[in-house]
């Protein structure tokens, strides 16, 4: 495979918001990590198109019970993040690919393993196994993107491979969805472990030779300079603001990938034959988002501003939501609403990239990352909850539009600095 290459101007080496040495820019690395990120979110989202679905709920030996339904998420999401979190430290001793590869074969079985369970205990065990398994990829992909990009393309960059999100719930849903009404539920399972190998092959390709410093650190000096930049970045209330931020972010992500199809199906009374097309609307328009925001936001170099906006655009659009009942005006501002959470998804990665020192690059994603999903975990099983509490869908949205107002306010201070 042709890697596209580009130049970039030398830029120095340390300190907050520093930018990597001189060096080749190789698109191939953020499209093949965008191939992983894509593998992984129909293996995360997967399980949410079987929420409605009669014989899924037979074989797990549950009925509609919200709460039950939402724990399914929500358990991959708790050891996702703490997998994240202590993790994350593999992709320092591992080489990257070899790291990626491991990963990507433990999705594949495990995915196997859920299409012959019926059982309901089991498939939660087998959702937290995935959690583990996969915990690592994001503050890996954050640490390769951040030691071979500049910081005025790592907004781009970064973009490319977290279309995976955006992208994965436009296709991953429908799939799911036409999978499920044409073979059964299985069928989702099977099929998405078997994606596993072009992937796989694509992955390989585009991330050989790939390292996470072009000269590996291995002197005193060097472990040093790591464990006093980790020390630094601990008592940093800077970093500790982005982090509490990414929690009320991807709270609204995982509520939204959790419970889209179902509220579309049973708080609008949208007939699932066509759930699936609509519910990958507001997708696209995250996708489209996040395209824009990157490209707006590498060129201004406002991060926190941009985060702010795009909280406060995504609880504007949810608040419309509520209010709305024809099926177009109502996929309309719900994809409103996701287009602007998409535009602060690659900023809030450079925003982390300006406030940090790149030696710790591993260990800030995973802290960031993990700390974000542990609580993104509780989204979908709050939400579950209190539409089992209330008998509305809409207190679901409520709760994440509540959630995307705290974290506007938490940015105001870092709005002028970053």
């Amino acid at each position: 495979m042709t890697t596209l290459e580009t130049n970039t101007a030398p830029v120095e080496a340390s300190g907050e918001g520093a930018r990597t040495p001189e060096k080749a820019v190789r698109w191939a690395i953020p499209l093949s990590l965008l191939a992983c990120v894509l593998l992984a979110f129909f293996d995360k989202i997967s399980i949410a198109a079987l929420f409605s679905d009669g014989h899924f709920q037979q074989a797990m030996g549950i009925d509609f019970d919200t709460t039950r339904l939402g724990i399914l998420m929500s358990a991959f999401l708790l050891s996702y993040g703490f997998s994240s979190v202590f993790l994350s430290g593999l992709g320092d001793k591992i080489a990257p690919l070899r790291l990626l590869t491991g990963m990507m074969v433990v999705w594949c079985v495990l995915m196997v393993a859920m299409g012959f369970t019926h059982n309901y205990t089991l498939m939660i065990v087998l959702r937290i196994l995935l959690g583990v398994a996969e915990g690592p990829l994001f503050p890996l992909a954050f640490a390769i993107v951040r030691h071979n990009f500049p910081q005025h393309l790592q907004a781009r960059a970064t973009m490319l491979w977290l279309l995976g999100t955006p992208v994965g719930a436009a296709i991953g849903f429908p799939l799911s969805l036409w999978l499920l009404n044409a073979f059964g539920w299985q069928s989702t399972f099977f099929v998405m472990a078997m994606l596993t190998v072009p992937v796989l092959i694509f992955v390989r390709v585009g991330l050989r030779g790939i390292r996470l410093e072009a000269k590996p650190g291995t002197s005193q000096a060097s472990q040093d300079e790591r464990r006093a930049a980790r020390r630094e970045l601990f008592v940093s209330p800077h970093f500790w603001i982005i982090c509490i931020f990414n929690i009320a972010f991807l709270t609204y992500l995982w509520g939204i990938n959790g419970w889209l199809p179902g509220y579309l199906i049973k708080g609008k009374g949208i007939h699932l034959e066509h759930a699936g097309w609509l519910s990958s609307m507001p997708f696209i328009a995250m996708l489209a988002g996040e395209v824009i925001g990157a490209w707006l936001s590498d060129r201004v170099d406002k991060r926190a501003a941009a985060c702010f906006i795009s909280m406060a655009g995504a609880a504007a659009g949810l608040a419309a939501v509520m209010h709305l009942d024809t099926p177009l005006t109502i996929i309309a501002a719900m994809s409103f609403s996701t287009f602007m959470w998409g535009t602060g998804a690659p900023n809030i990665f450079a925003l982390l990239a300006k406030a940090t020192h790149p030696r710790v690059s591993a260990t800030a994603g995973g802290i960031f990352n993990g700390l974000g999903n542990f609580a993104g975990a509780l989204s979908p099983a709050v939400m579950g909850a209190l539409i089992a509490f209330t008998h509305s869908m809409d207190s679901g949205l409520i709760f994440l539009a509540v959630m995307a107002a705290v974290g506007c306010v938490l940015l105001l201070p870092l709005l002028r600095r970053y």
